[in-house]
């Protein structure tokens, strides 16, 4: 069943975080942070929606870091219970996607948490200040992509926050597959 996220809060901080990457190095939110604004995107490998984006996402994320607009990707899913999900694999997916932004793993999922995020494809985009001023999808598709002539909604949306540091009062939010939280729902400290 397909999950949508709430509506934009305009100026909520981004939380802060510092996550490993699948090599072992860890990035924080400053760490990516763009001149002109962040992209913070929870995405996963196993994902339908996030599966009939990716080359969108990859070409939107592109073409944003050339406007001063840092970006990243969380996975937060479980992934005993989505093993393809799994960080080993991780590293294949973004290496055959052309990623272009750090795919950081959220084991413990509090940062999911932190973020209120709620489904993959999950995208808030930050001004220059780390202020919330996009919460929305990145184009019309859905489980299938969309024709190649689509509204670039997030790209549009980023590229008016370099420009301006606001973002559209009218957004569409994005949809997706749940975050697949653990069994006990509990969050686990971090190491």
């Amino acid at each position: 069943m397909a999950v949508i996220p709430p509506v934009c809060d305009f100026g909520l901080k981004a939380p802060p975080f510092r996550l490993p990457m699948v090599d072992g190095s860890f990035a924080t939110f400053d760490d990516i942070a763009g001149e002109n604004g962040t992209i913070v995107m929870f995405i996963c490998n196993h994902c339908p929606y996030v599966k009939a984006i990716i080359d969108r996402l990859v070409r939107d994320v592109k073409d944003l870091q050339e406007l001063g607009i840092g970006a990243v990707a969380i996975m937060s899913n479980d992934w005993n219970a989505y093993p393809d999900d799994a960080p080993e694999f991780m590293e294949t997916f973004a290496s055959e996607n052309g990623f272009t932004f750090p795919y950081l793993i959220d084991e413990d999922q509090n940062i999911a948490r932190a973020f209120d995020a709620v489904c993959t494809p999950d995208f808030f985009g930050y001004d220059k200040n780390g202020g919330l001023q996009y919460r929305g999808r990145l184009d019309a598709s859905r489980k299938e992509a969309g024709p190649e002539d689509l509204r670039r909604d997030l790209f549009e949306a980023m590229k008016e926050v370099a420009k301006t540091g606001n973002g559209p009062k009218d957004q569409t939010p994005s949809m997706g597959c749940s975050i697949k939280w653990r069994d006990d729902g509990m969050p686990v400290a971090q190491s």
